[in-house]
Formats: C-alpha cells, structure tokens, sequence
C-alpha cells in the first residue's frame, strides 16, 4: 500500500513537472535490466553520487545483491556506505528538515522514480544541466526548469551553457568525454529502471516457461478439441 501511495505521488508530481517544464525533445535510451555488468556500474554510481541525498527504501542490499549477480561480501564492501546490514533498506542519514533547509526542498526517494518519471525523462534530465548563474546553485535544466537539485555530476560531464541558439555546448571539460558519460548515466538509468520494478526480472524468467507450457498445451488440446467436435454439425 505504501509503494502504491508513493507511485501515484510521483506520477501526479512528474505530470506537473513535465507541464511546467513545456515541451522538452527527449532523448530515447534503450533499458536492458536483463544486463547485470550495467546494473553493477549503475548501483556504483547511484551509492556514490546520489545515495548521500536521495534513498531508495523500498530496495534492500541483499535483494539487490542477488539480481545483480554480487554476493553479500561485495555489496558490503563496495556499495553500502550508509548501513551495516545486509537486510537493510537504501536509506539515507539526512534528515528531511535539514535537506529542505539547504536545498529548499526535500530530496524525493528514488525507488520508483523510473516508473513515475519515464528513463528517456532520467536520461534527458541527468545529461542537460547547464550554467545558469540566475539560480542559487549556479545551473539550470532542460528538462526540470528552475531545479533545486545541483550538478553533481560536474566532474564528469564538466559544465554546458546556452549560445545564442540556446543550443547546449561544452563550456567546461570534465574527466569523461561526450559519450562515456553518457554510457555512465545509461547504466545509471537502467539501474533506476531495475530498482523501480525489481520483480520484473523475475517475470521475465518466468514468461519462456509459460510460453512453453502453452505451446505443450496446444499441441494437446488442439487434438483432443478435433477429436470430440469431430461428429458435431
């Protein structure tokens, strides 16, 4: 009940988000939660540049630990920094009051934030901050106007400002190029693809076998129905 509370939440915020921010172009990226090395970088990059501000507390480190292919050793070591316990949920140490006092507004929780946003809506987001020195955090974006939200992600992508065409272009360099920290917000987004909707790759597993029980079915009942109908008119 509470992740359904939670999910409609972020459905009715995103559709004022979106009319607020007008008609933004956005950039298609293609999800594979199938792919565990991408999901291993992405849950590198969420536990170390998002983790400190916005949780995920309907993910636990162990459930994750398994649909990433990681044992429990590994998760600890490299991806829990907030907690001890493997069984714990991706929650975070910043109080709610004291993030809306020096942001202005208190962080959402990212555990559905896929499926209430869209990943072409993450992935557009993620990749358009631009200088702006009109806001209090010095940049602006595309597809969020007016964001609270800084450009944590500077030192990557480094920083993009506006010309003349309001085109966005490189202003300053960070440590990836163009297409490298692209391929690090895709695994970042398909990560929060996996995380919005963890059971899906159980589904997925599961849909062959169905598939092949109603073809076993078929080539059952398809005789048995020709062989009871056969002297009907």
């Amino acid at each position: 009940m509470r992740s359904l509370v939670t999910a409609c939440f972020f459905m009715l915020f995103s559709v004022q988000v979106m009319a607020a921010s007008g008609d933004v172009q956005l950039d298609h990226v293609e999800i594979d939660i199938t792919d565990q090395a991408s999901l291993q970088r992405g849950a590198q990059t969420f536990v170390n540049y998002c983790l400190s501000c916005h949780a995920a507390s309907f993910m636990r480190y162990n459930r994750m630990a398994k649909d990433l292919g990681l044992t429990d050793d590994q998760v600890k070591d490299n991806l829990m920094f907030a907690s001890d316990k493997i069984g714990d949920t991706m929650t975070i140490a910043m109080r709610a009051e004291d993030a809306e006092k020096w942001f202005g507004v208190t962080p959402p929780d990212l555990s559905v934030i896929a499926r209430a946003r869209g990943t072409d809506w993450l992935y557009t987001y993620l990749r358009t901050f631009y200088l702006d020195d009109s806001r209090p955090m010095g940049t602006n974006n595309v597809a969020f106007k007016d964001v609270g939200m800084p450009h944590v992600l500077w030192e990557q992508q480094g920083y993009l400002a506006k010309n003349e065409n309001g085109e966005l272009v490189q202003e300053v360099k960070g440590d990836l190029s163009q297409h490298q920290y692209n391929e690090m917000i895709h695994d970042l987004v398909n990560f929060l693809a996996y995380i919005s909707e963890p059971s899906k790759l159980e589904r997925m597993a599961l849909a062959k076998w169905v598939l092949l029980y109603l073809i076993i079915f078929f080539l059952v009942a398809y005789p048995l129905k020709k062989a009871f109908w056969k002297n009907v008119h």
